[in-house]
C-alpha cells in the first residue's frame, strides 16, 4: 500500500505504465555564430508553438474549453517580451540556446516557487513544462506517446504536465498517480475535469513500481494498493461498480431545484475563471456563479487590461448566465503573485503582505477601472461585486465608496449599469470571521473562502506537508468561525455562501445547512453531487448532527464522526 493525495474520484484498477522523465542533457558550450543561434531558437519557439496549438485543440476536443487554455497559456508566456528577451540575451553572450533557455527558464521556477503561494507555484510547473518542451526540440528527443498506452492503463509520472494531457484517450486510462502535484495543481484540475481517479503526491512511485504491474488507484482516500489478493480486487471491483452506478444515477439531479429534504431551498453556483468557464456552468447545471476569479485577464500579458477589455469579459459570462448571478471577484493579486508589469516588491511574507484588497485601495486608477467594467457588465445581468481579503471595516468602506466614484463616472457619460448592484465580502480571514457581525452591517452578502480561512486561522501552509495534518476546514477552530459568519449574516439579513473547496465536500454540507448557508458555489463537475447530497438532508437531522460536532475537541473525532453518518 502507497499513500498520497486523492484529488479525482473514484476506482481505478489496472496496469502500470511508467512515464520516466525525458533525458535531456547537454553539454553547454559557446557559441560564435549568434545571428545563427538566435534564429535556431526563433525555430523552437514556432515549433513549440505549432505542437502546442495542436495539442490544445485535441484537449479542447477530448476534455474542454478550459483545460485547453492551460495549454495555450503556455504560448502566452514563452512569448512574453522579457521571457524571450532574457533568453535572447544569453545567447548573444554567447551561450548556447539549450543553456539559456534552461537558466531563463529556471530563473522564472525559482521566483514563483519562492513564493508558496499554489497558484504562482503552479506557474512554476507551467515553465517547468515549457522548458522540458524547447529543450526536447532543441536537442531532437522525441516525446513520449502516451496515446499508444493500452486500455486499462494506470499512468504513472512524476508530474502531470498540460502537455501530457493531449496525448491521453480517456477510454483507455483508468487512472493517475504522480509524485508531485497538490489538489489546486494542474494535475488535479485535469484529472478532475478528464474524470479520472488520481492520487497525486506519491512519493517515489516511478521507482517503487513496475511497468505491468496490476494496481489500484482510489482517488477518494488517496489509496495505491499494489499486488492485490483477490479478495481485495472483488472488493474494489465492488465500489468501482457503485461509484459508476450513483454516478449515473446523479443524471436524475439535472434541471432540478437545490432542495433539502426539508424543503428548505438553496442557490448551487459555480466557481469559474474565465467568461468560456460560465458556459461550462450551465452546462453543468449550475444555478449562476459564486465566484468569478478575474486574475485570468491580467495575467501572460505585459501591461494592465483596459477598462473596455474587461468589460467584455464580465458581460460575456453574463450573458451566458442568462439573468443568472455572477458574483465577481476583484483583483485578488498581490506580493505572492508575480506579475512582471506591475513591479511587486518580494515580501518576506507574502501572505500577509500587500495583496488583494490592500494593493487594490492604493492603486485607484487601477482598482476603479475594473470596478468600472464591472458596473458596466451589470446591465447585462445579475453582477454582484465581492471584495477580497477584507480584514477591517474601513477595507469595505473604502472599496464601497470607490464604488459610487465609478458609478458617477458612468452616470456623467451616460452609460447604463445596475444602480443597485450588490456590494459583498469575500470572507476568507480570521479577522472577518470576528467582526463578522460589524461586517453584516455593511455588506450586502458574504461568501467564505474556506482554502484561506483554514490556513489563515491555522497559520499553517497547505503547500508545507511537515504541517498539512493542521489544513482541515473541519478543525474545530475553523467551524466556529465558519458557523459565526453564517449566523452573522443571518441575523443581519444577508445571504451567505461558501465558494471554497469545503463546499462541495460531503461531510460539510449537513454543517452548513444547520448553519443557515444559503448558497453553494463549487466546480462546475460537482454541481450534481452536492445537489444530490443537500436533497438526503433534513433540516432537523443536520441540527442534530451539527450540535454533535461543535461538542467535539479535534478535527479526527470530527472526521471520524461525520464518515458514520455521510
Amino acid at each position: 500500500m502507497m499513500k498520497g493525495l486523492g484529488v479525482s474520484d473514484g476506482y481505478g484498477i489496472g496496469r502500470v505504465m511508467l512515464i520516466l522523465d525525458q533525458k535531456l542533457d547537454y553539454t553547454p558550450r559557446e557559441i560564435a555564430d549568434v545571428d545563427a543561434e538566435i534564429a535556431r531558437f526563433h525555430d523552437a519557439i514556432d515549433q513549440f508553438t505549432k505542437n502546442t496549438l495542436e495539442q490544445a485543440d485535441a484537449v479542447r476536443k477530448s476534455t474542454g474549453d478550459k483545460e485547453a487554455e492551460i495549454l495555450e497559456g503556455h504560448i502566452a508566456i514563452i512569448a512574453d517580451p522579457f521571457m524571450k528577451g532574457e533568453i535572447e540575451n544569453l545567447i548573444k553572450a554567447h551561450q548556447c540556446a539549450e543553456t539559456a533557455v534552461e537558466q531563463i527558464c529556471q530563473m522564472f521556477i525559482d521566483m514563483f516557487t519562492a513564493t508558496g503561494d499554489d497558484l504562482t507555484m503552479q506557474r512554476a510547473a507551467d515553465v517547468k513544462d515549457i522548458r522540458d518542451s524547447l529543450l526536447a526540440i532543441l536537442l531532437g528527443v522525441q516525446e513520449v506517446k502516451i496515446s499508444d498506452a493500452p486500455e486499462g492503463t494506470v499512468l504513472v509520472v512524476r508530474e502531470l504536465t498540460p502537455s501530457m494531457t493531449a496525448g491521453i484517450k480517456k477510454e483507455n486510462i483508468v487512472g493517475i498517480i504522480a509524485e508531485t502535484g497538490s489538489q489546486t495543481s494542474h494535475s488535479a484540475i485535469l484529472a478532475r475535469a478528464m474524470e479520472i481517479p488520481a492520487v497525486l503526491s506519491v512519493p517515489n512511485a516511478l521507482s517503487q513500481l513496475s511497468s505491468g504491474e496490476q494496481i489500484i488507484v482510489d482517488g477518494f482516500n488517496g489509496d495505491v494498493v499494489t499486488a492485490p489478493a483477490q479478495d481485495t480486487l472483488d472488493e474494489y471491483v465492488a465500489k468501482r461498480d457503485t461509484f459508476l452506478r450513483e454516478k449515473r444515477e446523479l443524471e436524475l439531479y439535472r434541471g432540478k431545484p437545490t432542495v433539502s429534504a426539508s424543503g428548505e431551498t438553496y442557490e448551487l453556483c459555480c466557481n469559474i475563471g474565465t467568461p468560456k468557464d460560465a458556459a461550462k456552468a450551465m452546462e453543468k447545471d449550475g444555478e449562476g456563479v459564486g465566484l468569478f476569479r478575474t486574475e485570468f485577464l491580467f495575467m501572460d500579458r505585459t501591461a494592465l487590461p483596459t477598462e473596455d477589455e474587461q468589460f467584455e469579459a464580465y458581460k460575456t459570462a453574463a450573458v451566458v448566465l442568462k439573468g443568472k448571478p455572477l458574483i465577481i471577484r476583484t483583483l485578488d493579486i498581490g506580493g505572492d503573485k508575480e506579475i512582471p508589469y506591475l513591479g511587486l516588491e518580494k515580501e518576506e511574507n507574502p501572505f500577509m503582505g500587500f495583496r488583494a484588497i490592500r494593493y487594490c485601495l492604493k492603486h485607484r486608477d487601477m482598482f476603479k477601472s475594473q470596478i468600472k467594467a464591472i458596473l458596466r457588465a451589470s446591465a447585462f445581468g445579475d453582477v454582484r461585486i465581492m471584495f477580497p481579503l477584507i480584514t477591517a471595516v474601513e477595507e469595505l468602506r473604502e472599496g464601497k465608496a470607490l464604488v459610487e466614484e465609478a458609478k458617477s463616472d458612468l452616470r456623467a457619460s451616460g452609460i447604463e449599469f445596475n444602480e443597485n448592484i450588490p456590494v459583498g465580502v469575500m470572507t476568507e480571514t480570521s479577522a472577518s470571521g470576528v467582526i463578522a457581525d460589524l461586517l453584516a452591517k455593511e455588506a450586502d452578502f458574504f461568501s467564505i473562502g474556506t482554502n484561506d480561512l483554514t490556513g489563515y486561522t491555522m497559520a499553517c501552509d497547505r503547500g508545507n506537508s511537515d504541517v498539512g495534518y493542521l489544513y482541515s476546514p473541519f478543525q474545530p477552530s475553523v467551524l466556529r468561525l465558519i458557523k459565526s459568519i453564517i449566523e452573522n449574516g443571518v441575523r443581519a439579513g444577508i445571504p451567505v455562501g461558501m465558494c471554497g473547496e469545503a463546499a462541495a465536500n460531503p461531510m460539510m454540507v449537513p454543517l452548513l445547512i444547520s448553519f443557515g448557508l444559503t448558497e453553494f458555489s463549487v466546480s462546475a463537475v460537482s454541481v450534481l453531487k452536492v445537489r444530490k447530497c443537500i436533497a438526503n438532508w433534513t433540516k432537523d437531522e443536520a441540527d442534530k448532527v451539527a450540535e454533535k460536532v461543535m461538542s467535539m475537541a479535534t478535527e479526527k473525532e470530527i472526521t471520524d464522526y461525520l464518515k458514520t453518518v455521510i
